[in-house]
């Protein structure tokens, strides 16, 4: 009991201070509802030039958190998209502030009509551990286009990443404006239950389940951002090498710790040991060997290498072929390794795989593989790869999940133009430049009328002769 007292008294200061924090940005919006545009675009400049600065910093933290995060992953799936994605909304914020003019019917005529584009307030941001700068950019960039005040929960699981950009932010946003909160789960219960104007959180379906209903409790508005088994479907006639290449790019990156992974591939019955061989020399090439490979990135921790090992131990010993493209992992840099001889009954088919594994399921036509997809959640990603124009449509059409990449993987969630998002057990809400801004903004509907009220001619009393002709010229 004391242990317990002692611990309860030990969480009252950071969630009195966290608290704090949310009041002074409450404080801070309502002196400033609605930052101009020129203010706006001052803080994605600091953003930029900050991000174009402290890369390295970045970077080394980073890698320190996962025990080896290859630099050039880093570069390429983190600073390069956060550095793009400010950019464009720097480039396209004053046309997305701009009030939409509507149409105003003729029976309410004269009048004016437009939607103005409003900012909620305070926003809070749920980061994961995966992509921690990214994760945290990007919505952060899409929040103050909008004008919005931020609220950053890193995870505990990054926490020299965390530390960094506490201190980073903090050199160029006061914390009425942008602030980060550190701690562990405890804290981030905390975060979900704040009044938020709207919450955005990134990570796991089990956990986004919690987030909703702590948001529910105050009607906060919610954007999920979630996962679970995304498949990619090998074609009949696509050249292997394409098809594999792709995938092991999209698998391989960062070790398989990425929301939209390929999480199993459906190859033809008779095309599975070529693309088991394809495959292996794909990832053999990108990682001639582990140990003390920079390139190869470890995971994150060693709670999660355990859950990785044990689904291979659950699958194999239910039946599964493991087939492993290295010797050996080295340290927390688990070795890639392929699936065969799968079924639904084994954890690593039912629960998202975030690791290095792949797993293989055989089809003998489409309508097969597309009910095998359909017959289960709905994915946050899909990838086809095959060069049939009609087939791919068929994709398009017969499937269900938040985004598709046709004969590749990962890439769309880099384009600033298009929304990323789930749907169902992947996720609620889009975000992503334009989509980000309105995601974070009230569009609000605004009716404009002068002197002349022509409405009062249907005020009551009812049954003149004026209210019989409008209603024998506009109900019909």
């Amino acid at each position: 009991m004391t242990a317990e007292i002692s611990y309860l008294q030990d969480l009252q200061q950071p969630l009195a201070e966290l608290q704090a924090q949310f009041e002074a940005q409450r404080a801070a919006y309502a002196a400033n509802p609605m930052p101009p545009a020129a203010q706006r675009l001052q803080w994605l400049k600091a953003l930029r030039d900050l991000l174009d600065s402290e890369r390295q910093a970045l970077i080394d933290a980073i890698s320190q958190d996962f025990s080896n995060r290859s630099a050039d992953e880093t570069l390429l799936a983190e600073l390069m998209p956060s550095l793009h994605g400010i950019h464009y909304a720097s480039s396209h914020l004053k046309r997305w502030m701009r009030p939409s003019r509507r149409k105003v019917g003729v029976a309410f005529q004269p009048a004016s009509a437009k939607v103005v584009y409003q900012p909620l307030g305070v926003v809070g941001v749920i980061v994961p551990w995966n992509y921690p700068l990214y994760l945290a950019i990007g919505p952060l960039v899409g929040a103050l286009s909008a004008g919005n005040r931020v609220m950053l929960k890193l995870s505990e699981s990054t926490p020299a990443t965390g530390l960094l950009m506490k201190q980073l932010l903090a050199r160029i946003f006061p914390e009425d404006l942008v602030c980060v909160v550190l701690g562990e789960a405890d804290i981030g219960v905390a975060f979900s239950r704040l009044r938020f104007d709207h919450l955005l959180f990134t990570g796991a379906t089990s956990i986004g389940k919690h987030v909703m209903r702590a948001a529910a409790e105050n009607l906060t508005p919610v954007t999920l951002e979630l996962g679970g088994k995304s498949p990619a479907i090998v074609s009949r006639d696509v050249p292997l090498k394409d098809a594999a290449e792709r995938i092991a790019f999209g698998k391989t990156l960062n070790a398989g710790q990425t929301c939209v992974a390929p999480d199993y591939v459906l190859v033809p019955d008779e095309r599975i040991g070529e693309f088991v061989e394809t495959y292996r020399q794909v990832v053999r090439g990108f990682y001639p060997t582990l140990a003390d490979n920079p390139d190869y990135t470890a995971i994150i921790n060693d709670r999660q290498l355990t859950r990785l090992n044990g689904y291979l131990s659950d699958a194999t010993s239910k039946g599964a072929l493991l087939i492993p493209l290295f010797d050996q992992g080295q340290g927390r840099r688990m070795g890639h390794s392929l699936l065969l001889n799968v079924t639904d009954e084994m954890t690593v088919m039912q629960d998202e795989i975030f690791g290095p594994l792949l797993p293989i399921v055989p089809y003998k036509d489409l309508d097969q593989a597309f009910a095998y997809i359909n017959q289960r959640p709905r994915p946050l990603a899909l990838y086809y790869f095959g060069y049939d124009k009609r087939e791919q449509q068929r994709v398009l059409n017969e499937t269900h999940s938040g985004g598709v990449c046709l004969n590749d993987t990962l890439l769309h969630v880099a384009q600033d133009d298009m929304p990323f998002g789930g749907i169902g057990p992947s996720g609620m809400g889009h975000y992503h430049g334009r989509e980000g801004f309105l995601t974070f903004s009230k569009a609000k509907s605004v009716l404009v009328k002068q002197r002349f009220n022509a409405a009062k001619l249907i005020y009551p009393p009812y049954g003149k002769s004026i209210q019989k002709l409008i209603q024998k010229l506009f109900i019909r």
